[in-house]
């Protein structure tokens, strides 16, 4: 018996060497290639009955990425900048996937013929020719199944929202005259200005003393301007956008204008110009060469612009309001 007890044990011991043996070997190797797919790869959201995964996520995410890591912001707003547009784009494609499960149960269905059509209409209005199309998705990291599958879904979406939103849509001539009314400062009879600016631009992100020293320039040139010196000849010297114009810019209607300038300009006369503004683009200057007092459309001619407006933004509201109800009948589940 002991001897047969012994040969057993040398037995286990032989194989539990063997098995040490084999796990430093190779089973060290598979742990870190698993958790590897995980950190490349998981799961980061469950909608309904399908998934999204990190690697899809961050496919459509990267340009988005690359393109805000290469304007140099400051870390801190770099960081929420691509916070908020991961978070976007997370979002985006819940919708997609919601959309896309409702498309399957209202079974729309589109035929290769379909898809084959709507591509040649892109060619023709680009002036594409198959190479020229294959060259472009190329540059854009596309194969043409791909773009043929990016074709099938966004003619199924929008199938789908002509069934669900836009079908359902009707725009009286009550709308259209109530739409008119309340809009006199676009129809009616409008003061426009045609407008000269002088800009010094500041970089992006600048520091308070290059913002002072392009502030103090402006301050200059203004204090040229108080004297009588000729706006068109200033511009021309020191504007750094269209000062071989003269600064010219064009006409303007006060709703054409950003707020800012809307209550900078709104009252001036011809021949006034405003204090040096700080705007998005740089420190700018405006002159006012003339207002000119355009007469007001009648009703007839504006009809069929303000319905397209009326309908634009009545899809775009029911069509929010269709997939908020839609989210809310759905199992949503975002995994940090």
């Amino acid at each position: 018996m002991t001897g047969k007890l012994f040969k057993v044990m040398l037995k286990y011991l032989v194989c539990c060497i063997i098995f040490t043996f084999l796990f430093c070997t190779f089973g060290f190797t598979l742990i870190a290639r698993a958790e590897s797919a995980e950190i490349v790869d998981r799961i980061v959201a469950v909608v309904n009955d399908d998934i999204i995964t990190l690697f899809e996520l961050n496919r459509l995410f990267k340009p988005y990425a690359d393109k805000i890591r290469a304007r140099g912001y400051p870390l801190e707003k770099e960081s929420k900048m691509l916070f908020k547009v991961r978070e976007d784009i997370l979002n985006q494609v819940i919708d997609q996937k919601i959309t896309d499960q409702e498309i399957k149960r209202s079974k729309i269905t589109i035929s290769e013929k379909e898809i084959d059509r709507t591509i040649e209409r892109i060619k023709e209005a680009n002036y594409y020719t198959d190479e020229d199309l294959r060259a472009a998705l190329d540059k854009d990291g596309l194969t043409m199944e791909e773009y043929r599958k990016q074709m099938k879904e966004q003619i199924l979406r929008k199938r789908l929202v002509n069934i669900k939103v836009t079908s359902k849509i009707v725009i009286t001539k009550e709308d259209i005259k109530s739409y008119y009314e309340n809009h006199s400062d676009k129809y009616g009879g409008v003061k426009k200005y045609h407008l000269r600016n002088i800009i010094m631009k500041v970089t992006t992100p600048a520091d308070e003393k290059e913002k002072l020293e392009v502030k103090t320039r402006m301050d200059e040139v203004l204090a040229k301007l108080k004297t009588g010196q000729s706006f068109e000849s200033m511009a021309m010297t020191y504007s750094e956008s269209l000062a071989s114009e003269g600064g010219d810019l064009g006409l303007f209607g006060l709703y054409e204008l950003s707020p800012q300038l809307q209550k900078a300009i709104k009252g001036m006369k011809a021949g006034e110009f405003t204090p040096v503004i700080d705007t998005d683009q740089g420190y700018q200057i405006f002159f006012v060469q003339e207002v000119v007092n355009t007469p007001g459309k009648p009703l007839e001619e504006v009809s069929p612009e303000i319905e397209r407006i009326l309908f634009n933004e009545i899809v775009d509201n029911k069509f929010q309001s269709w997939l908020e109800d839609l989210r809310k009948q759905s199992h949503i589940k975002i995994i940090k």
